[in-house]
């Protein structure tokens, strides 16, 4: 018995309009089924890939901040495959979006840079090429 993979993660948005308009125009996810779950005042957006992993982005009347700086406890950031971060980091900029410098992993060699969505959730864009 093995796991197969990530299948998909949660995140949780202070303003659902914004961040499907991040998540679905600007980075390109691809909108599997969107749900208004009205008993719970609740939006539930999932979200797909082309590698096939997901997103669930759920939206929850005043929910409380996500504790990032310093370092908290938990989930550190979520990182994206890019083949070309040249035109990603272009395609941010001109969204508006700040970009940390592009660094260079020092154990792999390759390209990365974080961003956060709209929440302040901390993103990583890695430049892994045509493969992963």
């Amino acid at each position: 018995m093995s796991l197969l993979g990530i299948h998909h993660v949660a995140l949780i948005c202070s303003d659902y309009a914004r961040s499907r308009r991040f998540y679905v125009d600007l980075l390109g996810f691809r909108v599997l089924a969107e749900n208004l779950r009205a008993e719970r005042a609740s939006w539930k957006l999932d979200l797909a890939l082309p590698d096939g992993s997901q997103l669930e982005l759920f939206s929850f009347p005043d929910p409380p901040p996500r504790p990032s700086r310093p370092e908290a406890c938990g989930l550190r950031h979520l990182a994206f495959a890019v083949a070309d971060m040249d035109v990603w980091e272009a395609r941010l900029g001109a969204a508006g979006v700040v970009c940390e410098p592009i660094r260079i992993d020092e154990y792999t060699g390759r390209r990365f840079m974080f961003f956060a969505d709209p929440d302040g959730l901390p993103l990583e864009l890695y430049e892994a090429g045509t493969g992963r």
